[in-house]
């Protein structure tokens, strides 16, 4: 595999605008990583194996944790109605939204950006700075007060702010706030010591900056311009955490040997609960369908009952991120960007020959 990877990722790095690091562990035996581009354009400072990246919505795993944490705890329980958990009078937020609903992204709430309906998220602060948005609260008057896009429970929706809505609960629960709360009994816990959620407007170490492409006339990259006003300065339940590759492997082998979450908590993050199914062609490995699960989206084979995969990706102008896990295989894959590039394309990529070489014969061996 380092061959194969080293041969695409020096080809995406020269050619598809990938700035980053690319991870991949097989088993205990870390197979490869490298980091590409910089951290830092304008002084050309490369980014490193272990320099931190905004995560964008992959932030919501870590949200999820803690309201599984909560509910083992006994203060909270997925059936719980978030209007009898939090104060939401006077908005749009039905009453019988559930806490489960808002994980699944099967609640139907309005979302204060529709991506899945093309909306811009950036044009969200075009009237409105983007500064002026730092604490949970902050995002009610984005989103609250829309109409829901169908009734809880009846379809599924990627919806940014149901974690909006579940960082408030964490904070009305534990009187803590949600990163004071997360970098505690998420952070601490799995040992990802270089994480945490600093601001763009602060001088923060060994952190990436944000590159949004400016596109010539071919459609590549022609120049770059910085982030800073395309999304809230500071990361909150539904994105903005800055993690290194390395911490978010230390997540997963965390969340999968049970030292985040007991065995029942542990076992419903990483299975699908969501009755809803997609066909997933675009991958080219026969018979995957995907469903969603608690924050994790869950790439499932025919015939099979444990997933092939399970995933998280985050998207925000100049932040692509994609981490995938295979379950069966005990291999983790991380993507992570600070510029606009097409990791999807990458992990598919990468995906096919892990597949080829892991799964498609009994004869085939971990290297």
């Amino acid at each position: 595999m380092q061959e194969y990877l080293e041969k695409l990722c020096k080809e995406w790095a020269e050619k598809h605008n990938f700035s980053g690091v690319c991870r991949l562990r097989v088993g205990k035996e870390q197979s490869f990583c490298e980091a590409y581009g910089y951290a830092n354009r304008a002084f050309h400072i490369p980014n490193r194996t272990d320099t931190r990246f905004d995560m964008a919505s992959i932030t919501k795993l870590f949200t999820a944790v803690a309201v599984l944490q909560l509910v083992e705890q006994g203060k909270l329980r997925l059936d719980d109605r978030i209007t009898e958990v939090i104060d939401l009078s006077g908005t749009e937020i039905p009453g019988d939204v559930t806490v489960e609903q808002l994980l699944n992204h099967t609640s139907g709430i309005a979302d204060d950006a529709d991506e899945e309906a093309g909306e811009d998220y950036a044009a969200l602060f075009l009237d409105s700075p983007n500064y002026g948005i730092r604490e949970c609260r902050d995002f009610l008057r984005n989103f609250a007060y829309k109409k829901p896009n169908f009734a809880a429970g009846t379809h599924v929706r990627y919806c940014n702010c149901s974690f909006i809505l579940l960082g408030l609960a964490i904070e009305k629960i534990t009187g803590m706030t949600y990163r004071g709360y997360v970098c505690r009994h998420v952070f601490e816990k799995a040992g990802m010591n270089s994480s945490g959620f600093p601001s763009m407007d602060e001088v923060n170490e060994n952190t990436a900056e944000g590159y949004r492409s400016i596109l010539g006339p071919d459609g590549k990259a022609a120049g770059y311009r910085k982030n800073i006003y395309s999304y809230p300065p500071r990361g909150t339940p539904d994105g903005g955490a800055y993690v290194t590759a390395g911490d978010l492997d230390r997540f997963l082998t965390a969340l999968c040997s049970g030292l985040l979450l007991g065995r029942k908590a542990s076992a419903s993050l990483l299975r699908p609960h969501c009755a809803f199914t997609r066909p997933e062609d675009w991958y080219g490995i026969p018979g995957l369908y995907e469903r969603n699960g608690y924050a994790f989206e869950f790439l499932m084979r025919d015939g099979h009952t444990e997933p092939f995969c399970m995933y998280k990706d985050g998207q925000n102008a100049g932040v692509s991120a994609k981490v995938s896990y295979y379950p069966e295989r005990d291999i983790s894959l991380i993507l992570l960007s600070n510029q606009d590039c097409n990791v999807w394309e990458m992990t598919r990529l990468i995906q096919l020959e892990l597949y080829s070489r892991f799964y498609a014969g009994a004869e085939k061996k971990p290297e």
